[in-house]
């Protein structure tokens, strides 16, 4: 019995305690942070390269971006000291693209 009831306090302690460091537990962000992703680096492609559905050569490859392609950077992959891979996202027109149209995608670097 004491060692339920030990159980129990100790269970209700976090609950009330933990959630106050978690985002959405209370702590307000600071007002001076950024409000811009950190994710807003870009690359302009200066070759022909594949977009793949996952971060490996085998993946399926979703389509061939032209030289000049935009891309948004959504973060990184690192799979060994030589091999590198982007998770990114192409520029897009929402009124004037194609709503079936692949935007995210996997390059190799």
């Amino acid at each position: 019995m004491i060692n339920n009831l030990l159980k129990n306090f100790c269970l209700i302690t976090f609950a009330l305690i933990a959630p106050i460091t978690l985002p959405a537990g209370g702590i307000q962000k600071s007002f001076n942070q950024d409000k811009f992703p950190n994710n807003t680096n870009e690359i302009i492609l200066i070759s022909n390269t594949s977009l793949y559905s996952s971060p490996e050569i085998h993946a399926k490859e979703l389509l061939i971006l032209d030289v000049g392609t935009n891309l948004s950077v959504l973060r990184n992959w690192k799979v060994s000291k030589s091999e590198t891979w982007v998770r990114v996202e192409l520029a897009f027109n929402k009124f004037l693209d194609d709503p079936n149209k692949v935007l995210k995608g996997w390059i190799k670097m």
